[in-house]
C-alpha cells in the first residue's frame, strides 16, 4: 500500500511538517514559507461563532418508524405507511450557557430533530419542556439577554435572571418546571422531547388539525438534585455527551416513542385556553396522546463540529401535510432559525452533509440560489438560474404544504384573544398541586435558592406575588423560604 502523501490545501506535497522555512540555521522566519502561513492562517479560522442559544451539544443519527395510522390527519409522506422508516439526526443542547459550559445545569433542553424524508427536510424544533417562559418572540432577545452573562460581571446573574422573570409573570408556568425535578436531566436519554409549539397537519381531503408533539422517552424520566448535578458537573463537563456517545457505542441505543395531541382546527377559537399560547400546554384530559411511531439514535457522528455544530434546523423546513398555525413564537422562529444559520454558517450551509436533503433528487435541493460563499451549486452552460425558463429547470407543484389559515382584523400590535381561562398563572398552578409532597419541596427550595440572592426587594416581591396568585400554599411556602435564607 502507498504511503499517503501530507499536501498543503491546494495539493502540493509537503516537505517538511516539523519545521518553518528560515534565513539561516537560527534566523527569522520567512514569509514565503506558504505551509507555515496556510496553516496558522485555517487554525485562526477553525471556530465558526458560536450559537447565542442551544450553543452547547450533542447529537446522533438514527431514524423514525411509523407504529399507527394517522392518514386521517396528516399527508405526510414519510408518516403514510405503517412500518416505514425515515432517517433522522437529533441535536440535544442546553439553552442558556455557552459552548464551554457543563451538562448537568438546571436549564432548557433543546430537542431538534430533522427527519430526511422523501419530500425534502422536516425539522421540528423543540426543547425537554412542553411550555416556554414568553409567548411573543418581540421579547426574546431581552429574555434572553438577562439570562446570558452580564456584561459587567462576566457571569450570570440571579438579579437580571428574576428580574425578567418579575416583569414576565407568564413565565410562571415554565418557572414552575425548570425549577422542579425534571429542570436536570440525569441525561438526554431520560428526558422526554416536545415540539412545544403547536402545529398543524392537513390530511388528503384538505381537513386542518393542530397538533403539538410529545417524545416520550423509553428510558424512563431521570432527573438530578441540584447537588447531584453540581457533583457531577465538577468531575465531568461533557457528562451528558459522555453518556450519549458511550450508549450507542455499545449498542445500547436510546429510544422516544412518539405521541401527538389533535385538535380539530374548529375548536381553537373557543377552546378555555389559547392553543397557540407557548406558555400553555393542552390538558390530556381534553385532547389524549396519540400514539404515532417510534424514534431510535444508534449511530454516532463521525465528527462533532462537522455534524452538531454545523447542523443547522429550522422549524420552516416542512413538507407537505405539515405547516404552521398562529403560535406567534413559532412564527417568529420561522424567520429567526433560518437566519442565525445564515450568519453563523453562510448562505449555502444547507449544502453541508448533515443539512443537505437526502432522498430527494440524488441527495440536494434543486432551485435557483445561486452564489455567495462556498457556492457549489454551479449554474452555467444549460443550466439557468432564473425561473420560470425554456431549458427544463425546476418548476413550481402549485400544491401547497398546509391548509391555508384564516386570518381576520386589523393590524397593529394586538395581546393575545382572550379564552376562559387566559391568565399566566392558572396551570403553573395546576402543575404544582399535581406534585407530591417531596417534589413540592424541592422545587420551594430550587426557586427560593436562587430567587433569595436578589439584591432588589421589589424584584423579590414581584416574584412572590406570581407564586402566590398560581397557589396560594404555592406563594406562602416560597416567600416563607427565601425569608428564611436572606435572614441567615
Amino acid at each position: 500500500m502507498s504511503k499517503r502523501v501530507l499536501t498543503t490545501e491546494s495539493g502540493a506535497p509537503v516537505a517538511d511538517n516539523q519545521n518553518s522555512a528560515t534565513a539561516g540555521v537560527g534566523g527569522p522566519l520567512l514569509l514565503q514559507d506558504q505551509h507555515l502561513l496556510e496553516k496558522l492562517a485555517r487554525f485562526n479560522r477553525e471556530r465558526i461563532p458560536e450559537r447565542v442559544v442551544h450553543a452547547r451539544g450533542s447529537g446522533a443519527y438514527g431514524y423514525f418508524e411509523v407504529t399507527d395510522d394517522v392518514t386521517a390527519y396528516t399527508s405526510a409522506d414519510f408518516l403514510n405507511t405503517v412500518g416505514k422508516r425515515t432517517e433522522t439526526f437529533l441535536r440535544f443542547s442546553t439553552v442558556a450557557d455557552s459552548l464551554g459550559g457543563a451538562d448537568a445545569v438546571r436549564d432548557p433542553r433543546g430537542f431538534a430533530l430533522k427527519f430526511y424524508t422523501e419530500e425534502g427536510n422536516y425539522d421540528l424544533v423543540g426543547n425537554n419542556t412542553p411550555v416556554f417562559f414568553i409567548k411573543d418572540p418581540i421579547k426574546f432577545p431581552d429574555f434572553i439577554h438577562s439570562q446570558k452573562r452580564d456584561p459587567f460581571t462576566g457571569k450570570q446573574e440571579p438579579d437580571n435572571v428574576w428580574d425578567f422573570w418579575a416583569h414576565a409573570p407568564e413565565a410562571t408556568h415554565q418557572v414552575t418546571w425548570l425549577m422542579g425535578d425534571r429542570g436536570i436531566p440525569a441525561s438526554y436519554r431520560h428526558m422526554n422531547g416536545y415540539g412545544s409549539h403547536t402545529y398543524q397537519w392537513t390530511n388528503a381531503a384538505g381537513e386542518a388539525f393542530f397538533v403539538k408533539y410529545h417524545f416520550k422517552t423509553n428510558q424512563g424520566v431521570r432527573s438530578l438534585s441540584s447537588e447531584q448535578a453540581a457533583e457531577l458537573a465538577g468531575k465531568d463537563a461533557n457528562s451528558h455527551q459522555t453518556d450519549l456517545l458511550q450508549a450507542i457505542e455499545r449498542g445500547v441505543n436510546p429510544s422516544w416513542t412518539l405521541h401527538v395531541q389533535i385538535m380539530p382546527a374548529a375548536d381553537a377559537a373557543d377552546y378555555r385556553f389559547n392553543p397557540f399560547d407557548l406558555t400553555k400546554v393542552w390538558p390530556h384530559s381534553d385532547y389524549p396522546l396519540q400514539r404515532v411511531g417510534r424514534l431510535v439514535l444508534d449511530r454516532n457522528p463521525d465528527n462533532v463540529f462537522a455534524e452538531v455544530e454545523q447542523a443547522a434546523f429550522s422549524p420552516n423546513n416542512f413538507v407537505p401535510g405539515i405547516g404552521p398555525s398562529p403560535d406567534k413564537m413559532l412564527q417568529g422562529r420561522l424567520f429567526a432559525y433560518a437566519d442565525a444559520h445564515r450568519y453563523r454558517l453562510g448562505v449555502n450551509h444547507t449544502l453541508l452533509a448533515v443539512n443537505a436533503p437526502k432522498a430527494v433528487n440524488g441527495g440536494k435541493a434543486d432551485n435557483y440560489g445561486r452564489d455567495g460563499l462556498m457556492a457549489s451549486n454551479a449554474y452555467g452552460r444549460d443550466r439557468k438560474n432564473y425561473e420560470p425558463n425554456s431549458y427544463d429547470g425546476p418548476a413550481e407543484t402549485g400544491q401547497p404544504l398546509s391548509a391555508p389559515l384564516a386570518i381576520n382584523g386589523h393590524t397593529g400590535t394586538h395581546e393575545a384573544p382572550l379564552h376562559t381561562k387566559d391568565d399566566h398563572f392558572f396551570q403553573a398552578g395546576e402543575l404544582y398541586r399535581l406534585m407530591s409532597a417531596e417534589e413540592q419541596a424541592r422545587l420551594v427550595a430550587n426557586i427560593a435558592g436562587g430567587l433569595s440572592q436578589v439584591t432588589r426587594d421589589d424584584v423579590i416581591e414581584k416574584n412572590l406575588a406570581h407564586f402566590h396568585a398560581a397557589d396560594a400554599e404555592y406563594g406562602k411556602r416560597v416567600e416563607e423560604a427565601v425569608r428564611a435564607l436572606r435572614e441567615d
